[in-house]
C-alpha cells in the first residue's frame, strides 16, 4: 500500500501579482488546485512545507493527501515555479484526481547495485543511465513511489530496455503500447578506448611545401 503523504494549506481570495508577492513575503506559496470537474480553487501553503516536501520524490511522483482548511482531496503535483537562483518555489499547481480514473504520472526509477556490477568493475567501461524517470499508468492507489531496476548482472556490451523494468501489479508503461521503436534503452554499457593520433608531427618550417621558383623576366 502506497505511503499517505498529507500537505497542509489554507484557502485564499486575494488573487494578482500584488497579493503573491505578499504572500512570498509573509512566508508563503500561492497555488491553484483544479480538475475534476470542479472550480480552480486558489490556495496558499507555507514555504516551509513545500520546501521540505519538495526534496523528497514522492512529492512530484505521488498522490497528495491536500487538506484545504480542514477538507482533504487528492492530488497530483502538476507543475511548479522555482526561483532562478535562491531557494524558494514562487507558485505550485495541483490537480484533483478521480480515484477510479487511469492516472499518467512520471516516476522516478531506482538504479539498484551498480557497484556491484562486473560492469562497474572493468576498466575502460562507462554505465548510462539513458532515462532516470518513466510515465507510468494505473489507478491512483495502485501508483508506485518510484520503480527498481536491479544492475547486479550488468556487463559489457549490455543494454537494459524499457520492457524489462519490473512493474507493480496493475501498472503498465503506455510508451510500450506504441511500438517496438518506443522500447528505448534505458541503460547503456559502452567500452571506451583512447584513440591514438598516427599523424607524424612535423617540425620548423620542414612541413610547408616547398616554394615555386619565379618566372624568368624576358
Amino acid at each position: 500500500m502506497a505511503t499517505q503523504h498529507v500537505i497542509s494549506a489554507q484557502g485564499r481570495k486575494d488573487e494578482g501579482k500584488g497579493a503573491s508577492r505578499r504572500l512570498r513575503r509573509a512566508g508563503f506559496v500561492p497555488a491553484v488546485v483544479y480538475g475534476a470537474g470542479q472550480e480552480p480553487e486558489s490556495i496558499q501553503i507555507e514555504h516551509n512545507t513545500v520546501l521540505l516536501a519538495s526534496r523528497h520524490e514522492w512529492f512530484f511522483s505521488s498522490v497528495l493527501d491536500l487538506n484545504v482548511d480542514g477538507k482533504t482531496q487528492k492530488v497530483l503535483v502538476r507543475d511548479w515555479q522555482k526561483h532562478p537562483f535562491k531557494m524558494l518555489m514562487l507558485h505550485m499547481d495541483f490537480l484533483r484526481i478521480n480515484e477510479n480514473e487511469l492516472v499518467r504520472v512520471a516516476v522516478p526509477i531506482h538504479f539498484l547495485n551498480q557497484e556491484k556490477s562486473p560492469a562497474a568493475k572493468t576498466a575502460g567501461l562507462v554505465i548510462s543511465h539513458n532515462l532516470t524517470e518513466v510515465t507510468v499508468s494505473c489507478l491512483p492507489g495502485n501508483l508506485p513511489e518510484y520503480l527498481e531496476l536491479d544492475l547486479t548482472s550488468l556487463t559489457e556490451g549490455d543494454i537494459i530496455h524499457l520492457s524489462e523494468i519490473k512493474l507493480p501489479a496493475n501498472v503498465e508503461i503506455p510508451e510500450l503500447a506504441l511500438g517496438k521503436e518506443h522500447d528505448v534503452a534505458v541503460v547503456t554499457v559502452a567500452s571506451v578506448r583512447e584513440e591514438v593520433d598516427e599523424t607524424p608531427a612535423v617540425e620548423g618550417d620542414a612541413a610547408a611545401p616547398a616554394a615555386a621558383p619565379a618566372p624568368e623576366k624576358k
